[in-house]
């Protein structure tokens, strides 16, 4: 019997235990996942990652008449006035293809590095970012166009995002 009244009390005190709540991040479910991968959201500008967003969030609104039968997709033009970017979608609205171009953004600082270490005394008078993705390559290649001036001379260089040079 008290074996029984121990097992009853001790069964009481569990119930009265509530469940641990846990609060998941913040999810967003895309058909875009892979545009939405390739893209690295936690290292861009926010000009950057503000036109990003307007690709990712468009809601095929009439696409009948930019609809392309040839290819099966269909070409929008997102512009930013530090930007723009040409996405092209499927006619179910998944990202086939993108093109992006974006004036004097921050660089990554391998890049200045880089930059710095092969010309050394000169400056960066200003920049162009370029993206283009491919669903079918699932990657993104990323380049910086630099315009670099020294006194009265004047170069452009290209790198990539690591920071070598093209």
């Amino acid at each position: 019997m008290k074996k029984l009244i121990l097992g009853l009390f001790i069964f009481g005190l569990t119930i009265q235990i509530s469940a641990q709540t846990v609060e998941l991040p913040e999810t967003l479910i895309t058909v875009n996942y892979k545009y939405l991968d390739a893209i690295d959201i936690d290292n861009v500008p926010e000009r950057v990652k503000k036109l990003e967003d307007e690709v990712l969030n468009y809601k095929n609104i009439e696409k009948s008449n930019l609809y392309d039968d040839e290819h099966d997709t269909y070409s929008v033009s997102f512009y930013v006035p530090e930007g723009k970017i040409v996405a092209a979608y499927d006619i179910n609205g998944k990202i086939i293809r993108t093109i992006e171009k974006y004036n004097n953004v921050r660089l990554p600082l391998v890049v200045m590095q880089a930059v710095s270490k092969r010309f050394p005394n000169w400056g960066i008078v200003e920049d162009i970012y370029y993206i283009k993705y491919h669903i079918e390559t699932d990657s993104l290649k990323q380049q910086y166009k630099i315009k670099l001036k020294n006194e009265n001379q004047t170069i452009t260089v290209k790198t990539n995002e690591i920071g070598i040079f093209l």
